[in-house]
């Protein structure tokens, strides 16, 4: 028999097995593995299931007696002890916006993001996105407060974004923005504080990539071995004039699960967001 022969012998997981490894939170690297015959195989798939299964108790033992909080609420707290010691103050606002104030931000009828939202009732919609709502405190605290200042907020948006490993239907937003800089000490304030976000949330490889956005036009997007974990921009921008806004500012948007999921290495998304299925990154049909 040649090599070649022996390699189309040799068999791989199941299907079944592999989306149960992959749910349990296995190395992407042991679901291309190859056995001998199927015997080998289902020996070799059960002491892997048992392993992460035991892993998986373990997580959720210590969870239990340490008292340790779900991931994204530890890390929404880390993002905000160092946002806050950087001079930057914590708001919260509506879930629920209008019509009229998507369409500030450039999502009228026929926009393709309009398709994504849920909407509800008389001209009413769940956010798909904190920048609304900041815009307007922007204006309204900019008449009370001296620059340069900045302000985010942490909290759920919704959007039907097509299903797949990397959406989800309801997730977190970090979205912060500092207005009354100058337009050059804009450029460098954008990197500083994408430096200043990620080391909290424990990313420190990652990559500043220019790209464009369907709202803002040109952007800069923080990505995490190719993938996307934050969007950032400057003003002014066109946008800016249906808000009242006419000074220079930097904004950048995290989704918190995406980090999670960067710095833990999770092949999917559902575990480190809301969840039924999962706690603290671990599956519960354990």
């Amino acid at each position: 028999m040649t090599p070649d022969e022996a390699e189309t012998t040799r068999m791989r997981l199941t299907a079944t097995q592999a989306q149960r490894l992959c749910e349990l939170g296995a190395d992407p690297l042991v679901l291309d593995g190859v056995f001998a015959d199927a015997p080998t195989r289902d020996t070799a798939f059960k002491q892997l299931e048992d392993g992460l299964v035991r892993d998986g108790r373990q997580r959720l033992q210590e969870m239990r007696t340490l008292g340790r909080a779900p991931q994204l609420v530890e890390l929404e707290t880390c993002l905000r002890t160092a946002l806050s010691g950087a001079g930057f103050v914590q708001v919260i606002t509506p879930l629920i916006i209008t019509t009229d104030a998507l369409a500030k931000m450039g999502i009228e009828r026929g926009h393709p993001l309009r398709e994504q939202v849920f909407w509800l009732e008389d001209g009413r919609c769940l956010r798909p996105m904190l920048a609304p709502n900041l815009y307007t405190l922007l204006r309204r605290l900019g008449r009370i407060w001296s620059r340069p200042f900045g302000i985010f907020e942490v909290g759920p948006c919704f959007r039907r974004d097509s299903k797949g490993a990397r959406h989800l239907n309801e997730f977190t937003m970090l979205n912060l923005v500092e207005l009354g800089r100058s337009a050059e000490e804009c450029r460098a304030r954008l990197e500083e504080l994408a430096a200043l976000v990620m080391n909290a949330a424990g990313v420190h490889d990652y990559d500043l990539v220019r790209t464009e956005s369907e709202v803002y036009g040109e952007m800069v997007d923080v990505e995490v071995k190719g993938a996307e974990v934050c969007s950032a921009g400057r003003g002014p921008h066109p946008l800016d004039g249906n808000w009242g806004i006419v000074e220079p500012w930097v904004g950048l948007g995290f989704g918190l699960e995406r980090l999670i999921m960067a710095r833990e290495g999770y092949p999917n998304i559902e575990r480190a967001g809301r969840s039924l299925s999962y706690v603290n990154g671990v599956r519960l049909n354990i």
